[in-house]
């Protein structure tokens, strides 16, 4: 289990996270919330990934608001500055972590839905990380600079999602090609959110089905190429 604790943003300004440590680290880990915020199912990703040796920190971007009901959850997003929260919130949890020197002393970042959207800015805009795996999310393409992203990237896309359309993502896909990004792309037959053990169709928001054996598979390719370009 983790704890709350205060980091300082890239501009100084103090924040709040999660933090779950590795009992024997092989590096550290940055973790971005789904829209719902920062609650008990990605706390549990942040001890999921330290249980694997990656001490992992989850910013609290909606300053200590979450819930389960989507309309609020859009209503948070909408009032997030995606790129405030790319450049000073995740940025400084990287700084934070990397001052830490936890094992290798490298630290990758990762989000899922709109935390994958966010991991894919942060690409861009955080040159201190090290490796990058996203979970069916993207910014506009517009916000995409393919050009800036200098680390590994990981990403898993669900061929069925009906938030983030997958012909998005093929045009996603050629922009990395183009730049010649070091990137690697999954595909799975399933729908948005499918590694949310929480996502069970019309429980949370109709389009959304959490895959056990999809997420499993997402996970350990994640742990495989983390292990790879961290430790």
């Amino acid at each position: 289990m983790g704890q709350l604790i205060e980091f300082k943003r890239s501009d100084g300004q103090s924040v709040q996270g999660y933090l779950a440590e590795a009992t024997e680290p092989v590096a550290s880990l940055v973790v971005i919330q789904e829209w719902w915020g920062l609650n008990d199912q990605i706390r549990g990703v942040a001890d999921r990934a330290a249980a694997a040796g990656f001490s992992a920190l989850v910013p609290d971007l909606y300053r200590g608001k979450s819930t389960v009901e989507a309309e609020e959850a859009h209503h948070l997003m909408t009032g997030l500055n995606f790129g405030d929260a790319a450049s000073q919130d995740i940025h400084g949890a990287v700084q934070f972590l990397k001052a830490r020197k936890t094992g290798s002393g490298k630290v990758g970042i990762t989000g899922f839905c709109m935390g994958g959207a966010l991991t894919i800015l942060s690409a861009t805009l955080v040159p201190e990380a090290d490796a990058a795996v996203v979970w069916y999310g993207m910014p506009p393409l517009d916000y995409v600079d393919a050009s800036k992203i200098k680390m590994p990237l990981m990403a898993h896309w669900a061929t069925q999602d009906k938030v983030f359309d997958i012909t998005n993502v093929d045009a996603l896909d050629q922009k990395m090609k183009e730049a010649s990004v070091r990137y690697e792309p999954h595909r799975y037959l399933a729908s948005h959110a499918f590694a949310n053990e929480t996502a069970q169709g019309t429980t949370r928001i109709d389009v959304t089905q959490y895959d056990a054996a999809w997420a499993q598979l997402a996970w350990d390719r994640t742990m495989r190429f983390l292990g790879t370009h961290l430790g």
